[in-house]
């Protein structure tokens, strides 16, 4: 049964633990906590310490198909989660390129931790979903992203928020609407999924 208030963690995660990650939990529209921290100790502290019924988190969490690793050239470049995107006019980087192995290896990493501890972790993409609620991405400004987050509705927001905890907030909504049955996941948990919000109405 889908909990009458969703609490949800959203981790925009950094590729190496030398650099901040943002770490949001939300209840319904309410932000209850934003953090930065670096970590993977600390990422899970604050995860158990929130006791979420899902944890969203920016990172690739699944290898293209027929990759047994990144080091791997047999299999194919893209998943079809990333396809998807591609098809819909979503920018975003490759998993296999450049500094997203890195941060690949670290979200599956911290993906297969929490399953041990018995919480999901879903992949989101918070630029995929900011383009879709036609707010203005972090490249533009922090203020235009904050003030689009609360036109959403979403309470807590506070001036002193980084682009980290920013993108966090967007992920962990995105988790709430995904558990209110407002977001789909694209692909699969198999092949590798993205959580995107629905549209809004009155938005195409």
């Amino acid at each position: 049964m889908k909990p009458a208030i969703p609490r949800v963690v959203g981790i925009d995660l950094a590729g190496s633990p030398l650099r901040w990650t943002g770490v949001c939990t939300m209840e319904g529209r309410q932000v209850r906590e934003c953090a930065a921290v670096q970590t993977d100790e600390d990422i899970i502290a604050l995860v158990e310490a929130s006791a979420p019924d899902l944890i969203v988190i920016d990172a690739p969490l699944r290898l293209p198909p027929g990759r047994r690793s990144l080091d791997d050239r047999n299999g194919e470049h893209f998943r079809p989660c990333d396809r998807e995107l591609l098809s819909r006019g979503i920018k975003f980087f490759p998993i296999t390129l450049g500094p997203m192995r890195m941060l690949t290896t670290r979200g599956i990493r911290l993906r297969k931790r929490f399953e041990r501890r018995g919480i999901p972790a879903l992949e989101m993409y918070p630029g995929g979903a900011q383009d879709i609620w036609k707010i203005r991405r972090k490249q533009y400004g922090l203020e235009l992203l904050r003030n689009g987050l609360r036109r959403l509705g979403i309470a807590g927001i506070t001036p002193d928020m980084t682009h980290d905890e920013l993108d966090a907030v967007t992920g962990a909504y995105v988790g709430v609407l995904y558990l209110k049955g407002r977001a789909e996941l694209i692909g699969d948990d198999r092949t590798g999924g993205i959580l995107l919000p629905l549209p809004r109405k009155g938005t195409t």
